[in-house]
């Protein structure tokens, strides 16, 4: 029977065959330990030598890190390993013999380690946070996909910047100028006047010349946008997402967790609802702190976030941001010109800024006159005027990046290990 390491639990007692690659190996003059890796998880393959061919022992002893082998064994219980399995293998076809295979078990330098990312992706370490960020990103269409949402598919090459930024990669598209996306959050209001709630899943760009852990230039955002759904029940559907997709990560990857030395029990705390505090007293609580460089209308930096996050147990929402802080589609508080219905969610344990999000401008007028403000070209946003033109309504959405929040549930430190293939400031390979 053929089968993989994560479904060896279906077959105790019974003999299976496992493609798979050599992660490790120790031996003695009598067994030897071998350390098999599929893909779907890792196992240990014991070989006594009393208990096999004699070709088959010395064919273990000789395996190298990452050779390809067809292993055949009896799947058994062992309640020392976390895993739980172990194979007592009783053949090896080898399939192909790595040679010097440059990441062991030794200590490398960070570097190093990007240089050979595409090898690096191999080990125990980054198995795991791959894998949270799978169950992240399935937890993700199952909580959208529950409560209503249409996935959509935002462009990637646009004409003009979202944000109004001029952090964006430009290219040449045929005889215009286009750029590549920062946000596909104006395409997903207007799919949200056609089917009410929607979501999208999918890269995005920033020509942030920024080296900090909590930086990449290209990221993965979810996006979601609401119509008839104002500011609060915009915060509510966060908190709500953002829960459920923490209680998905703890059930669902227990052995990853632990391999990477998570401490969940600060995960378990993360249920809604979430604390929030406002811009205004944020800037006092840091004032408190003995933040003085802190005024009324500077940005957040890293240290502040960390600062009113650690005052929490769970994420906390900063809302009601002055409005030259924040972009020109943001729907201006009620009772204030000065701040706008908006909130950052700031994770817990120094990992900063995972969701940003507001309530939209619906009236057409007053998203006019803030692109005026912002000098933004009337004929690129046309289209976007328009959605306030047809039936315009009330509507709120945000944007997750992934890498941060994957970053954050598997703690581990730099956003460069949260995605397959960073596109760090200097770094473009592999």
């Amino acid at each position: 029977m053929k089968t993989t390491i994560g479904q060896v639990h279906k077959f105790v007692g019974e003999q299976v065959t496992i493609g798979a690659w050599i992660a490790n190996k120790r031996s003695s003059g009598k067994i030897a330990f071998l350390q098999l890796r599929d893909g779907s998880g890792f196992i240990q393959g014991v070989v006594v030598k009393a208990e096999v061919e004699e070709a088959i022992f010395e064919t273990a002893k000789g395996l190298t890190q990452e050779t390809s082998v067809y292993v055949t064994g009896t799947v058994q219980e062992d309640t020392r390993s976390s895993f739980g399995y172990e194979l007592h293998v009783t053949n090896i076809e080898v399939i192909h013999a790595s040679v010097d295979f440059p990441i062991t078990p030794k200590e490398h330098g960070t570097e190093f380690l990007m240089d050979n990312r595409h090898l690096w992706l191999r080990s125990r370490r980054q198995h795991a946070v791959m894998k949270i960020r799978n169950e992240i990103i399935r937890a993700t269409y199952e909580f959208f996909n529950e409560n209503g949402f249409t996935k959509i598919d935002p462009p990637i090459l646009t004409g003009s910047a979202p944000e109004g930024t001029t952090e964006l990669f430009a290219t040449k598209y045929f005889d215009e100028d286009a750029y590549l996306s920062q946000s596909g959050q104006l395409y997903m209001e207007a799919a949200a006047m056609a089917l009410g709630k929607v979501f999208s899943f999918g890269p995005t760009f920033r020509a942030e010349k920024s080296k900090t852990r909590r930086h990449l230039i290209e990221f993965w955002m979810i996006e979601p946008e609401m119509a008839f759904v104002e500011f609060d029940e915009n915060l509510e559907v966060q908190e709500q997402y953002v829960s459920h997709v923490v209680q998905s990560v703890l059930k669902n990857c227990t052995l990853e967790l632990e391999r990477l030395g998570r401490d969940t029990s600060k995960l378990e705390q993360i249920q809604a609802p979430f604390p929030r505090i406002s811009y205004d007293d944020a800037i006092t609580f840091l004032k408190e702190k003995g933040f003085d460089d802190i005024e009324w209308g500077d940005d957040f930096g890293a240290p502040h976030e960390t600062a009113i996050a650690e005052a929490y147990d769970k994420p906390v929402f900063i809302t009601h941001y002055p409005t030259g802080l924040k972009p020109f589609y943001m729907q201006p508080h009620p009772e204030r010109d000065d701040v706008v219905l908006c909130a950052d969610l700031i994770a817990p344990e120094g990992y900063g800024e995972i969701i940003g999000g507001s309530e939209r401008i619906h009236d057409m007028e007053l998203l006019e006159q803030r692109m005026k403000e912002h000098d933004l070209p009337h004929e690129a946003y046309k289209w976007y005027l328009e959605l306030r033109q047809y039936g315009s309504v009330p509507h709120s959405g945000f944007g997750l990046g992934l890498e941060r929040t994957v970053a954050w549930i598997s703690g581990v430190e730099h956003v460069r290990e949260s995605i397959p293939f960073p596109r760090l400031l200097n770094r473009l390979y592999p």
